[in-house]
């Protein structure tokens, strides 16, 4: 199976339009946040449905990020931080336009809701606001990278692509990333994948 992107490539920065925070002149900003265009191909013919996760496998936790008085040392612990779970794609489902899943950031989050294209599912934001009056509340669907301005490790984001044999999937409401990855076992058929990379430290690398 292939997934490919007229905008995204493998190992390269994602483009600023599809990351929740960008630099600005006094530090991060809000960014466009559209989801980005994905297209897939070459899918088993037993595939029933799909499912799309977009992870980030470098996040910190988030006690110290974002502090101008600490900048986070590569060894400290890190984790998976969902940034797009979308479920029960149709089989007859081979892409996903530009802006489908988001077009700007939705303070509170956008609602975990069925599609017509899948179901999205709760991505780590909800988490990371956490109980603020502002900014906290269920974050469904796609929110782009906004990775700690205070963290030089260039953060790897991981788009992978599930072809599975059961056109829906048994999973909690609301749906999480891990929640899915349990769900996927002894339904996998192929996989694809698409690593892009993003940062907002001031002189963060570039691998």
């Amino acid at each position: 199976m292939k997934l490919t992107s007229e905008s995204l490539r493998d190992g390269q920065p994602i483009p600023e339009r599809y990351a929740m925070g960008i630099r600005g002149t006094e530090g991060p900003v809000p960014g466009p946040n559209l989801s980005p265009p994905l297209a897939w191909s070459e899918a088993p013919a037993a595939t029933r449905s799909f499912a799309l996760l977009a992870v980030d496998i470098d996040a910190p936790s988030p006690e110290n990020a974002n502090r101008k008085d600490y900048v986070i040392p590569d060894e400290a612990p890190r984790a998976d931080f969902y940034h797009w779970v979308l479920v029960n794609i149709p089989a007859s489902q081979r892409e996903l336009a530009e802006g489908l899943d988001s077009r700007g950031l939705t303070p509170k989050g956008k609602p975990a809701i069925q599609t017509a294209y899948g179901l999205r599912g709760i991505n780590s934001y909800k988490e990371w606001f956490g109980d603020d009056p502002n900014m906290g509340g269920d974050y469904g669907g796609y929110d782009g990278p906004w990775p700690p301005f205070n963290d030089p490790r260039l953060h790897h984001y991981r788009f992978v692509l599930y072809a599975l044999d059961v056109e829906s999937l048994a999973l909690p409401d609301p749906v999480r990333g891990p929640d899915v990855l349990k769900a996927i076992a002894g339904h996998l058929l192929a996989e694809a994948t698409i690593t892009v990379t993003h940062t907002l430290f001031p002189d963060g690398r570039t691998k």
